[in-house]
C-alpha cells in the first residue's frame, strides 16, 4: 500500500502520491482488482497520484497501491526513470531491482519487446502468485486494431482495440496462457486508465 507522508528519501520530498492514502489506496485496489477479474474492461485510475514523467498516472496509482518492501520493482529503463523511480520508492517502500527474475512488478516502456519477458517469474507450482504483473504502457486503449477476449470473467467475448502494442503480442499472451497456471499478469495502462489482461485471458486477433 502506498502511502504519501512526507519522510525523506536520501534527503529528498517526493510529492504527488496519495492524498488520503487509506481510501485512495482502497479505491483504487478495488478498481484494479475488478479490471482483471473482467478482462477487457477500463479501470479510471486518473485524478489519484500525480507522478513524475514518464510514469503514467495509472502506472504509478497501481504502484503506489500494490508495491511494498516486499515486491521489488523491474524498470525496463532506469536510466530514463530516474525521478520516478525515486518517486516510487520514497511513496512505497519498494526496492528497484535490475535483475528481472525477481521483479514482482515490471514497468516497462512503449513496444516493449515481448521475447525479453520470458526473463520475468511466472511463478512455481506450489507458489503459481509469485510471478510478475507488467505494467505495459500502450498509446490509447481504443482505436486500433481489434482482438478477441474469451476466458474467465467474460461472458462471452469482448472485444478491445488497444494502439501501441508491442509486436507478437498476441503470440506472446498465447503462450503465457499455456504454462496456466503459472504465467504472468498484464496490465496496460495509458495517462489514467488501465485494463485488466491476466494469465487466465484467450486474446485473439479478429
Amino acid at each position: 500500500m502506498g502511502v504519501s507522508i512526507n519522510t525523506r528519501s536520501e534527503g529528498r520530498v517526493f510529492e504527488g502520491g496519495f492524498a488520503n492514502p487509506v481510501m485512495d489506496s482502497q479505491a483504487v485496489f478495488r478498481r484494479v482488482m475488478n479490471a482483471l477479474a473482467q478482462p477487457g474492461t477500463v479501470a479510471d485510475l486518473s485524478g489519484f497520484v500525480t507522478p513524475p514523467s514518464p510514469l503514467s498516472q495509472a502506472a504509478a496509482a497501481i504502484l503506489l497501491t500494490l508495491a511494498d518492501y516486499d515486491t521489488p520493482v523491474w524498470f525496463e529503463k532506469p536510466e530514463n526513470n530516474d525521478d520516478a523511480i525515486g518517486w516510487m520508492s520514497f511513496h512505497t517502500g519498494a526496492p528497484r531491482t535490475a535483475d528481472a527474475a525477481r521483479a514482482a512488478f515490471a514497468v516497462l516502456e512503449k513496444a516493449s519487446p515481448v521475447e525479453t519477458w520470458a526473463s520475468f517469474p511466472i511463478g512455481t507450482s506450489d507458489y503459481p502468485d509469485r510471478s510478475a504483473t507488467l505494467l505495459l504502457p500502450v498509446e490509447s486503449l481504443v482505436g486500433g486494431s481489434p482482438l478477441t477476449l474469451t476466458g474467465p470473467g467474460i461472458e462471452t467475448q469482448a472485444v478491445i482495440a488497444p494502439v501501441g502494442l508491442p509486436e507478437g503480442f498476441v503470440a506472446a499472451m498465447a503462450e503465457n496462457r499455456a504454462a496456466y497456471p503459472l504465467g504472468l499478469d498484464v496490465l496496460l495502462v495509458c495517462g489514467g486508465e488501465a485494463m485488466g489482461l491476466p494469465r487466465t485471458t484467450r486474446i485473439e486477433e479478429v
